[in-house]
């Protein structure tokens, strides 16, 4: 199936800016540059955000080739990713949940434990 992301494993998310106008391969050489490998891996998404902070793009590798995916945000409203660091980082369903609903991925608790 085109584009099915409940099969991936790992997530990782590509902090700082990205050039919004890469395409795929731009995309791959980021992924290959970052964490050191010859080429995405299945069963993994690699999510990108621009200095705009209102659209991702993703790479998801499957069998039989690549999807790019793209998302504009039509409402008021930005994406809370990360910048500081200039590496790829894996991020579990619940942080990537956290970030499509625009808060940050780390979330503090509800209680602070004493």
């Amino acid at each position: 199936m085109l584009a099915d992301i409940s099969v991936v494993d790992r997530i990782y998310i590509i902090t700082g800016y990205t050039d919004m106008r890469k395409s795929i391969d731009g995309l791959c050489a980021i992924i290959r540059d970052q964490l050191n490998t010859d080429q995405p891996d299945n069963r993994s998404l690699y999510l990108f955000c621009g200095r705009r902070s209102d659209r991702i793009k993703a790479i998801l590798k499957e069998p039989d080739g690549l999807v790019l995916i793209y998302k504009r945000l039509t409402a008021e409203g930005r994406y809370r990713w990360p910048r500081n660091h200039s590496e790829a980082r894996n991020i579990t369903w619940k942080e990537f949940g956290y970030l499509m609903d625009g808060l940050d991925i780390e979330q503090p608790k509800a209680i602070k434990v004493r």
